[in-house]
């Protein structure tokens, strides 16, 4: 299960326990197939310094830029900034120890019958918006209305929920279209609670406010920060609110610790390191092997003022790729798509521009326990057996592999083996250009956002001329970018699909072929295939942990087999810089990867030795 806020904004894995009564018991917290870790009336989580100093500045990174503070309408209209999860709260939280577990935070307690077909929440009395108004049942009912009226995303995220009532004073009940599904609960959960009354009021220059706009106007929260200022596109500043009414909650004792958090945007990520060097952003996690190796040989680093450290990520797999856009016809045969994969040398580029730091994906849920080996055997075979007919026979036979391209030799024997499959596609060479039946060259457009892609780009391109592919890169800006991508005008993208530890309906989202007609979906591939449906729901619906990853595993091998993308590569540390002016506890979520901001704080003594001017 995959939390959705923004797309930008780092994603929460939240889950629900089943339940082993006859009827509905409100809880405090539960796991998804687990019991929850903290019992009630706890008094923090594990992992946080429950004394923490509250206090100091953070100074974030952003490259792009932004022109909304409209959740709803994010994805669809405008560019949100980064920050807002900051501003709002949902009906619960996540514990960053737990692969999946679920806490009130607005909700005080949550209940649920045994077959999952709704859920109830129980709102704290305690709760406010910043303004001192009560956060309300009809809050929470409005709050889910117009997400999915007004975001795709979420419609399709909350397509089972068919209402939403008000049981009680604090009680709010949703009901679902569908028994079994473990998920559903937790995913109301994460419903981001908006305030009724003020998207329904009137802004101070006398405008009525609408929610399907994208505004600048710094929206009303409930959570433990709110925007203290702005310019638009260049930065954002989020203030610790100090009477902020769950401060004192278990589930944020020793956290939410920095008086101030600035998002300071650039528009390129060479800008953006160069900015961390000038000391005008304090903390970035760092995504170039390079810039890890090389970049960071400044006198501020030598000095001892500036600090590296990486984290281990115990708690999310992913997919990252290049996305062949299976809508287009000359990407629709598999053949064709396992050429490009056998065309790209990644161990070229894994030693002469990542220093050898990645490893290369080999499946939908790499660095999981969830991803796919050797042939099916036990509860995936079984699974893969009752649907036979809808997946490839390799399957059964095959262990999927990516082509290896470490050597002169295996680079041209791999470049025959794609020339064989793209003739054998229809497409010959005449010319030196690889043509059809109809005479149509095979041309292929990558498409990146930024010039750093093209270190990337210009070898892969390379390498799919010498098949007589025309192949061309182009960058353009962000804006041009994401309107590209929502629409699914591109030949070949580059894309990533964070996977937690306890996958469900986000699949739907990820390779569902309902999602690969819906404009704006995450399903960037195209993907709509039968098996690959029945497997999805096959994962949402697993009723213990065994079956869960058995069905992940046949799912993960299904897409493997179909070639769908040509995966890329990744690491399984989250590498950090900061300037030395804050600490963790000792003890760090096993989940949590750096956790920054979360669980940290600012350390006066380490700030006054790093020069702070502040």
């Amino acid at each position: 299960m995959i939390r959705i806020l923004l797309p930008s904004f780092l994603a929460a894995f939240l889950a629900f326990t089943p339940v082993t009564a006859q009827e509905a018991r409100w809880r405090h917290g539960a796991g998804l197939l687990e019991e929850a870790k903290y019992p009630e009336g706890f008094k923090h989580f594990d992992y946080v310094n429950p004394n923490a100093p509250k206090g100091g500045l953070v100074r974030l990174g952003a490259q792009g830029t932004f022109d909304s503070f409209n959740i709803v309408v994010a994805g669809v209209k405008g560019t949100p900034e980064q920050g807002l999860g900051l501003v709002y709260e949902t009906l619960t939280t996540s514990a960053l120890d737990q692969s999946s577990s679920s806490y009130g935070l607005l909700a005080e307690a949550f209940s649920y019958p045994e077959d999952f077909s709704s859920v109830s929440f129980r709102l704290r009395p305690e709760a406010r918006w910043h303004d001192g108004q009560p956060v309300t049942v009809e809050d929470v009912i409005y709050s889910f209305q117009v997400l999915k009226e007004n975001s795709p995303t979420y419609a399709f995220y909350y397509a089972n929920v068919t209402g939403a009532e008000k049981t009680g004073e604090r009680e709010v009940k949703f009901t679902f279209d569908e028994k079994g599904n473990r998920e559903l609960p937790q995913i109301m959960g994460q419903l981001i609670v908006l305030p009724k009354h003020w998207w329904e009021g009137t802004a101070p220059d006398g405008r009525k406010r609408d929610v399907t706009q994208t505004t600048l106007e710094p929206p009303l929260g409930s959570g433990p920060y709110r925007i203290k200022g702005f310019e638009a596109g260049r930065n954002a500043s989020y203030e610790r609110v100090k009477d902020y009414w769950g401060a004192g909650l278990n589930v944020n004792v020793g956290q939410n610790n920095f008086d101030e958090i600035r998002y300071e945007y650039y528009r390129d990520a060479t800008v953006l390191l160069e900015a961390f060097k000038g000391d005008r952003i304090d903390f970035r996690a760092e995504n170039s092997a390079r810039n890890w190796a090389v970049g960071y040989d400044f006198p501020a680093r030598q000095q001892g003022r500036v600090v590296l450290e990486e984290f281990p990520l115990r708690a999310t797999g992913v997919m990252q790729a290049f996305v062949l856009n299976l809508r287009r016809d000359k990407f629709k045969d598999e053949r064709v798509r396992r050429a490009f994969n056998l065309a790209f040398t990644y161990e070229e580029l894994n030693k002469t521009l990542f220093y050898g730091q990645y490893e290369r994906v080999g499946s939908y849920f790499h660095g999981l326990e969830l991803a796919s080996s050797g042939l099916p055997e036990g509860q995936e075979l079984a699974i893969l057996e009752s649907i036979r007919d809808k997946v490839p026979a390799e399957v059964f036979t095959t262990p999927y592999k990516n082509p290896v391209n470490d050597t002169p030799d295996a680079i041209r024997n791999n470049l025959r083996e794609a020339d064989r499959l793209l003739r054998e596609a229809g497409w010959e060479v005449k010319g030196g250009r690889r043509v059809n039946a109809k005479g149509e060259t095979l041309t292929a457009e990558l498409l990146a956002d930024s010039p750093n892609d093209e270190r990337v780009f210009l070898p892969y391109k390379s390498a799919l001329d010498r098949l007589g592919i025309a192949t061309s890169v182009r960058t353009v800006d962000e804006v041009q970018y994401v309107n590209r991508t929502r629409s699914f005008d591109f030949d070949i993208v580059s894309g990533i699909w964070p996977q937690s530890l306890s996958p469900g309906n986000e699949q739907r989202e990820f390779w569902g072929s309902q999602a690969a007609r819906r404009e704006g979906s995450r399903n960037l591939a195209g993907i709509a295939d039968p098996g690959v449906d029945a497997l999805i729901e096959k994962v949402i619906f697993a009723r213990d942990r065994a079956e869960l990853v058995a069905a992940t595993k046949a799912l993960d091998r299904v897409l493997l087999a179909h070639d769908y993308v040509v995966p890329q590569w990744t690491s399984l540390k989250s590498r950090t810089a900061r300037w030395d002016r804050y600490s963790h506890p000792e003890t760090m979520p096993r989940y949590g990867g750096s956790a920054f901001p979360t669980v940290w704080w600012y350390d006066e003594a380490k700030a006054a030795k790093t020069g702070a001017p502040r």
